[in-house]
């Protein structure tokens, strides 16, 4: 049971967070937009349990909004670089020659730049909107994944039922697919998993730096940004959306850090 224990926590606290985000906006009588100049700078009281920001917004209000803004940016652009590092990966190592070498090139290009000053050359080309932010990260962070399909396939494909198949005449695209995918299937759901946390993680930092979703609109990590300002006589505006993010972070990871521990079967306990 212990084994599971990551597991299970990650599983129970990401299903509260999604649950938070997802119907508490519905719960909260504020807008998380408008002013309420009557109410600004609250306190956490009964009526703001988080308090209010410089506008008089209610910050749990604004952190469960931001919540679904962060949390489905992330959800997307993880998809988006898993898909492109599982395809590249999947093309380099089964083709090899003039093709691996070309991907593994954009690979070691990827890993020698920081992925945050890659993402804000491009935003600062781009400009700065979820969007952006999202194909930024979508076509920046897949070199991971992508070494680890590579690797994973170039194991597979010494296996003795692809000889088979490309003896018997199967096309390479079938046993790309149907044979090979799916036994790369556990390793990338665990990377992309732990992958989640980091795309979190850098989408927060755009977003604190300016480049990502235009204020008003609540994103966790624009929240921070705006409330460095009051850090010492509103601390409650920075605290909400910081442990947010912290409380997330842990729980992804904590998921795939359990999802490793189930896949992995060299890994003993």
């Amino acid at each position: 049971m212990l084994k599971y224990s990551n597991l299970v926590v990650g599983v129970l606290l990401l299903a509260l967070i999604l649950l938070s985000i997802s119907v508490g906006p519905f719960l909260t009588p504020y807008d998380p937009i408008e002013p309420d100049w009557a109410a600004v700078s609250t306190g956490p009281n009964m009526e703001h349990l988080l308090g209010t920001d410089e506008f008089g917004r209610d910050v749990l209000t604004r952190v469960l909004y931001g919540g679904r803004i962060t949390f489905l940016a992330a959800f997307i652009a993880q998809i988006l670089n898993t898909a492109i590092g599982v395809f590249l990966g999947l093309l380099g190592a089964y083709f090899g020659g003039k093709i691996d070498d070309l991907i593994n090139g954009m690979v070691n290009l990827l890993l020698a730049l920081p992925p945050l000053i890659l993402g804000i050359a491009i935003l600062v080309v781009l400009g700065s909107s979820t969007l952006n932010v999202i194909l930024v990260v979508g076509i920046t962070y897949w070199s991971y994944t992508c070494r680890l399909t590579r690797s994973r396939v170039l194991s597979i494909k010494e296996g003795g039922y692809v000889e088979s198949a490309l003896a018997v005449g199967v096309p390479s695209s079938r046993i790309l697919w149907r044979h090979i995918l799916p036994n790369c299937l556990g390793p990338i759901l665990v990377i992309a998993t732990l992958g989640l946390a980091d795309t979190i993680l850098l989408l927060a930092t755009f977003g604190f730096l300016g480049l990502g979703v235009t204020p008003p609109t609540p994103e966790w990590g624009t929240m921070l940004s705006e409330g460095r300002n009051y850090l010492y006589s509103a601390p409650w505006v920075t605290i909400a959306p910081g442990f947010a993010i912290f409380t997330t972070v842990l729980a992804v990871n904590l998921l795939g850090d359990g999802l490793r521990d189930i896949m992995d079967p060299y890994l003993k306990r």
